[in-house]
């Protein structure tokens, strides 16, 4: 960003600006053309964009008319973007150009694909090649069919919130399908994304986080419509991070725990030689975050470090500021307003103040969800009206709420959720296996990473290398497990089933924590 940009409002991306009305004008258009496509209330549009402004643009859009907006992982391979347009029912894909020269053949017949050429900061990053951001063939040029388009002007539509695909423990991801808020649910919701985001009208943010995550998406919709100033990072990079919150006195940003390992990373000098005075609200979600790492940040930023726990279906369950990490550390804060919680049992009974428990939430201002063409997989969560991600936690005499530790096998690496079960099925499929366990262990910077423990069947020779070649063709890369380790006689339960926490359990010991 250079010299000429300082104190900048509207909405920001590398060195492109624009105003909040020009984002709501063009919004606006899109909104025409997607109900001239026979976009209306209650479908669904997929996104497949990294950051951009035209992200917001087109969520916007997709909101305006009522309908849902599905973000789409970009990391994701073909197949796995194919499932989710064809689940979410999709009549229309907005993609960037390079990200949907790979999908040929695999898009659902049917939908329509505008093709968007990537911007000049997105072609920088990730070092795309020119000839990949021509419009690909079986689609529509986004941009002249835009300019055939006419603004909506239909009639105002309760607007949701966008479709987060979030994975499941069956290797497929689900919907989250959350209903419009009435007015007086939005009411309450204000009052409570005020207070965990910290996002008001004025406001100059940050968002160096994919917008296609639950939090950062929420995030950014709402700063881009709150703020003064919203700026885009394409991808986190730790020095450039710290420069646009020198130059645009930034006050507020979201981020996750890998983001602050990687700032604290940098040689003091450099972190000297930014002013970062101009922060008063850092939240970060989505992963556990070190105790030392969060001690260490409050000293470098100040008392401006608040963190919440949630998921995509539980919204923002608790919530804690600086004060409280200092005075309970490792806690994720206290019970949210308007937020309950219970600690169950195995035996399925209400746990006392103290005992470890799976944690259940809900929040009663929240619309309610389903699983969007699964609606029978929320009873697997749900008990009288609570939800459970499978965490396992307590509250402690003072109110705070602890995690301790996970009931299911997902892991979350750099604040991304990955299910072993999806990746254990491909390993199957290669020759020579005989079973397997992925499981997550302790990563300085990530604070999870992906453990792959292969068995090979009697009599044959399997190789590491290979092995990630194989996950490398049907996996996104992040699926991929940076540690991959070839055993024999894998411990097993008397059912025969592999004695996962036996493999899992020395990791954690020897880092001497469990989550």
């Amino acid at each position: 960003m250079s010299s000429s940009e300082k104190c900048a409002t509207g909405i920001v991306s590398g060195h492109r600006r624009k105003t909040r009305d020009e984002v709501n004008e063009r919004a606006r258009l899109i909104a025409g053309g997607l109900a001239a496509l026979g976009v209306k209330q209650g479908d669904s549009v997929g996104i497949l964009m990294r950051n951009d402004i035209a992200f917001l643009e087109s969520a916007y859009a997709v909101m305006t008319l009522g309908a849902y907006a599905v973000p789409i992982n970009w990391h994701f391979k073909p197949d796995e973007i194919a499932y989710v347009v064809k689940d979410s029912g999709a009549r229309v894909l907005i993609g960037h150009a390079d990200l949907l020269h790979g999908l040929t053949g695999v898009i659902p017949a049917g939908v329509t694909v505008l093709s968007l050429s990537p911007p000049p900061e997105i072609v920088t990053t990730y070092r795309i090649d020119p000839a990949q951001c021509a419009v690909s063939p079986g689609t529509i040029d986004f941009d002249g069919w835009l300019a055939q388009q006419t603004p909506y002007d239909g009639p105002a539509l309760p607007q949701p919130q966008n479709m987060i695909y979030t994975s499941g423990t069956t290797g497929h991801p689900k919907g989250v399908k959350r209903f419009a808020p009435t007015p007086e649910q939005n009411a309450s919701l204000e009052a409570m994304r005020a207070l965990i985001y910290g996002l008001k009208p004025g406001v100059r943010a940050l968002l160096p986080g994919p917008l296609y995550h639950s939090a950062p998406n929420a995030f950014g919709l709402r700063a881009g419509r709150l703020g003064d100033l919203l700026v885009i990072m394409p991808r986190f990079d730790p020095e450039e991070f710290l420069q646009i919150i020198d130059e645009q006195k930034i006050d507020n940003v979201f981020m996750v725990p890998t983001m602050f390992t990687r700032l604290l990373k940098l040689p003091e000098s450099v972190r000297k030689s930014y002013d970062v005075s101009s922060l008063r609200h850092v939240i970060h979600a989505a992963a556990p975050c070190p105790a030392d790492v969060k001690r260490a940040m409050i000293e470098w930023f100040g008392p401006v470090i608040f963190e919440f726990y949630g998921s995509t279906e539980s919204g923002a369950v608790t919530f804690a500021n600086s004060e409280d990490a200092l005075k309970k550390p490792g806690t994720v804060g206290k019970i949210s307003p308007g937020a309950e919680l219970r600690f169950i049992g195995d035996d399925g009974q209400i746990l006392p103040q103290g005992e470890i428990g799976e944690i259940y939430s809900r929040i009663a201002a929240n619309p309610d969800f389903t699983y969007h063409n699964k609606p029978e997989k929320r009873a697997e969560i749900d008990r009288d009206g609570f939800i459970t991600s499978g965490d396992v936690g307590y509250v402690d005499a003072d109110g705070y709420v602890f995690i301790c530790d996970r009931k299911r096998d997902m892991v979350i690496s750099g604040g991304v959720n990955i299910y072993p079960a999806e990746i254990e099925a491909v390993l199957h499929g290669l020759s020579g296996v005989h079973d397997c366990a992925v499981f997550g262990i302790p990563d300085e910077e990530f604070g999870e990473a992906l453990m792959a423990v292969v068995e090979p069947q009697p009599g044959s020779q399997l190789d590491v290398a290979a092995i990630r070649e194989h996950l490398k063709v049907a996996l996104a890369g992040y699926k991929v497990p940076k540690h991959i380790d070839i055993q024999k006689n894998l411990p097993r339960e008397d059912s025969g089933k592999i004695f996962k926490r036996r493999l899992r359990d020395p990791y954690w010991e020897r880092a001497g924590r469990k989550i």
